[in-house]
C-alpha cells in the first residue's frame, strides 16, 4: 500500500534502503486521476521491495516546490534519499517498474 506524504512526514518516509516512487498528484487533475490505479498496482506488486509514496501538490506545497514539481503527474524515483530519475505525465506500469529494477 502506498505511504502519503505530507510537509512533515517527507524524511521519515525516504529514510530508507529500498527504491522510492513519490506520486505528485492533486485532486483536479485528469491525467493524474489516469496514472493513480497504475500507482496502486505498483505499490500493491512491490510491497516490502520498493516504497511507494503519494504527495498531493496542494497539501504539501514546501514539498513540491523542494523537488522541483512544476507539472503533474510527475514520479520521482529516490534511491538513498537522492533523487535518480523523473517521469512527467502519464507513464505505463512497465514504464515504472523498469525504472525501479534500473535504480534498485
Amino acid at each position: 500500500m502506498e505511504k502519503v506524504i505530507t510537509d512533515n512526514n517527507i524524511k521519515e518516509v525516504l529514510n530508507t534502503s529500498l527504491p522510492v516512487v513519490v506520486d505528485f498528484w492533486a485532486t483536479w487533475c485528469g491525467p493524474c486521476r489516469v496514472l493513480s490505479p497504475t500507482v496502486d498496482e505498483v505499490a500493491a506488486e512491490l510491497e516490502g521491495q520498493a516504497v511507494v509514496a503519494k504527495c498531493n501538490v496542494d497539501d504539501c506545497e514546501e514539498v513540491a516546490m523542494n523537488y522541483n514539481i512544476r507539472n503533474i503527474p510527475t514520479l520521482l524515483f529516490i534511491k538513498n534519499g537522492e533523487v535518480v530519475d523523473r517521469k512527467v505525465g502519464v507513464v505505463t506500469k512497465q514504464e515504472i517498474l523498469d525504472t525501479i529494477e534500473k535504480i534498485k
